[in-house]
């Protein structure tokens, strides 16, 4: 019984010894809430930028590939209507961003195909001239690497415009 009463006693002189950090961290909160506040810096004052007029528009775009601005170039000042009547081909019943390029390969008269797979996972053979996508992309350039279309899209203002969109390569997948 007294070596409990000696484990006691020491426990409460180990514990009454210890000071408490948090009566420090208290102090210390007080005194930084007692200082004066800092000042705000000013916002920083700007200089307005100068204005930039872009002479180059009437030059070829240097993001479009030559066969598009070529085509694209042909098309300017036509007005542009989708062709409903047209016999609709398979790959238009998939939106373009479904569709991936796998590949592409020439026919015996050397024209280059290109190898489209849909989302099921068939792959479609099409050429210069073929459909694609949703908007009537109209197929004007295919090159081992990309399938250059131009879709029919509307403007907004109760017309269509013509919008160039290119389909790449994708590589094997990991």
């Amino acid at each position: 019984m007294k070596k409990h009463y000696l484990i006691l006693s020491l426990v409460c002189l180990g514990l009454a010894g210890c000071d408490s950090r948090i009566d420090a961290v208290n102090e210390q909160m007080a005194a930084i809430r007692n200082q004066p506040p800092m000042p705000i810096e000013p916002a920083p004052v700007f200089a307005p930028v100068p204005t930039f007029t872009y002479s180059a528009m009437q030059l070829k775009s240097p993001f479009l590939p030559s066969s598009l601005a070529a085509e694209l170039k042909i098309m300017a000042g036509k007005r542009v209507y989708p062709n409903f009547n047209r016999q609709s081909q398979p790959l238009e019943s998939y939106a373009l961003e479904s569709l991936n390029m796998k590949g592409s390969m020439r026919n015996s008269n050397g024209q280059i195909l290109g190898l489209i797979q849909t989302p099921d996972g068939q792959i479609e053979r099409v050429q210069r001239g073929s459909y694609m996508g949703m908007n009537q992309g109209r197929i004007v350039n295919i090159s081992p690497t990309q399938i250059d279309l131009v879709e029919i899209v509307p403007d907004g203002r109760e017309g269509y415009v013509e919008r160039p969109r290119t389909l790449v390569l994708i590589g094997p997948e990991p």
